[in-house]
């Protein structure tokens, strides 16, 4: 299912997204599917698909930073399942803890600012 998944994220939605917002859900999405097969494998297979989610995760991440505001629900979501990630599947609890930290600090700032149809979710991922 997963394979499945990455094919059809890989060959079309990724390359069809036309702002950032579906830019970052659907690289978000494949570095989430790679970071299962990643927890659900060993040897070679896990590091091969812990980079494939680093990677995603990074691009992702430069989209988030250059088109999403801090407390925007998509992007609160890539730095909370990002941190779990290094977490879990990298063993780098300090990054992650870093990482997500400076999310919800960042968006604790900009709280004011959240427009009302996404506060409800922003203060959910927070």
């Amino acid at each position: 299912i997963c394979d499945t998944i990455l094919k059809l994220l890989d060959g079309s939605l990724i390359s069809k997204a036309s702002n950032g917002e579906s830019k970052v859900f659907y690289q978000k999405m494949k570095a989430d599917y790679y970071r299962y097969i990643a927890e659900f494998s060993a040897g070679d297979a896990k590091t091969k698909a812990a980079k494939s989610a680093e990677d995603a995760y990074a691009d992702a991440e430069k989209v988030a930073e250059k088109d999403l505001p801090v407390t925007h629900p998509i992007r609160l979501g890539l730095a909370l399942n990002y941190s779990v990630f290094l977490y879990e599947v990298l063993s780098k609890p300090d990054e992650a803890c870093t990482m997500v930290r400076k999310a919800f600090e960042d968006a604790i700032a900009e709280l004011d600012n959240v427009a009302e149809d996404s506060y409800k979710d922003s203060t959910l991922i927070m």
